[in-house]
């Protein structure tokens, strides 16, 4: 019931009961934890059942995991107080799975983070997660990011965010939203005082007024709780850029705006410039993946330059900005205190940006640390060139 090796028991009888040989795999984490346990009692455990990850004993992905297996495991957990935390992600687990995980959030009297992320749950099985998050008291972190719950699930969370006053933070991202649950999620969110974190990238949607951008962006201005927003894939153009710098204008708590992957352009990149000039508490700018080019750059170099001292860490990496853009943007970050964290692989990187990277880095007063960046600079000939280091952590 509340440490390890009671947990291992209820595991073990569970699979009795049901008359299942004991997955090698769990048994084997249960095992771990045992025997950690008696150098220094746990008290709370991280159950990670990741179908990507590799194991500790050899080089193979283990079984993904099944319906059937998540019935022994709601049946392990319902009263367990010992495991706070369960990643189930990158499994097969499917709507009667995930209608037994919806029983586990109304039951469990401890559980605090779910990831789910990339099973097989399809809009019935969100709808029944749902439900658990309607009289859920525990969990602050739902992933069901990657499963295909389409409108209806959507509809279906938005709806429990309207009563739960736990939840801080929700990956939908990649699955198959469309502008109506979208909507009725930023729509939730004028009123839920509880999420910090939003994932909606990729939702599925057939139009190109950016009414969904409208709606999250006057959402934001009124949103007092909401820190971290991801909307990239989200078909945003610079209509959309314009719409938030509008209403984050007037935000006080948003710190992180994730961007990648859209349509938006030198225009929308100018918006965002005036926004870093009023100087919210924006730390985060993802616009990797977008097309911003020389002049967008240039006005976000301004912005930073002069006006801007909150922003921590810029991403602007494949936007088909070339020396002039990328110049600019190392020099603001010379007379900017606030930057730390800027990546640029993907772009034109040709020698006058690579010398000003190269100073940055390696110059007689480094601005920029290595781990903090995707580029480092090498030299051929004479010739200072940029090396990819590392992708953008954001």
């Amino acid at each position: 019931m509340g440490d390890a090796s009671s947990t291992k028991e209820d595991y073990l009888k569970v699979c009795a009961d049901l008359r299942k040989e004991p997955d090698s795999e769990i048994l084997a984490v249960f095992n771990s934890a045992v025997d950690d346990s008696f150098l220094e009692p746990i008290i709370e455990f991280d159950l990670h059942l990741h179908g990507n990850k590799r194991n500790e004993r050899n080089e193979m992905y283990r079984r993904r995991l099944t319906d059937e297996d998540a019935s022994i495991l709601y049946n392990t957990l319902r009263s367990n107080t010992f495991i706070i935390g369960l990643d189930l992600g990158y499994n097969t687990i499917g709507d009667d799975g995930a209608k037994l995980l919806g029983q586990l959030l109304q039951e469990t009297v401890c559980l605090q983070w779910l990831v789910l992320s990339y099973n097989d749950i399809g809009p019935a099985g969100g709808e029944v997660i749902a439900k658990g998050l309607q009289v859920n008291e525990t969990l602050v972190k739902l992933r069901l990011n990657g499963n295909k719950i389409k409108n209806k699930g959507g509809m279906a969370i938005a709806g429990a965010l309207q009563v739960n006053t736990m939840l801080e933070e929700l990956d939908l991202g990649e699955t198959d939203q469309e502008i109506e649950s979208i909507i009725a999620v930023a729509t939730v969110l004028n009123f839920n005082n509880t999420l910090k974190s939003v994932n909606l990238n990729r939702p599925i949607l057939f139009t190109r007024q950016e009414e969904t951008t409208v709606h999250v962006a006057k959402m934001l201005r009124v949103n007092v709780r909401l820190r971290e927003i991801h909307l990239s894939h989200y078909d945003m153009r610079d209509f959309g850029a314009e719409r938030l710098k509008e209403n984050l204008t007037d935000n006080l708590t948003l710190t992180h705006l994730d961007l990648r992957s859209n349509n938006i352009t030198r225009d929308g990149a100018k918006q965002l410039a005036i926004l870093l000039k009023s100087n919210t508490p924006l730390e985060v700018l993802n616009l990797a993946h977008n097309r911003i080019e020389d002049d967008g750059a240039m006005a976000l170099a301004e912005a930073l330059a002069a006006y801007n001292t909150n922003l921590a860490s810029l991403v602007i990496c494949s936007n088909n900005i070339a020396s002039q853009g990328l110049c600019a943007v190392a020099r603001a970050m010379r007379s900017n205190g606030s930057l730390h964290a800027l990546y640029i692989w993907g772009n034109k990187l040709e020698e006058p940006a690579c010398r000003a990277f190269q100073d940055l880095l390696n110059g007689p007063v480094p601005r920029l640390d290595p781990k903090d960046t995707d580029v480092e600079p090498y030299v051929v000939d004479g010739v200072v060139y940029l090396s990819r280091l590392s992708e953008s952590p954001f």
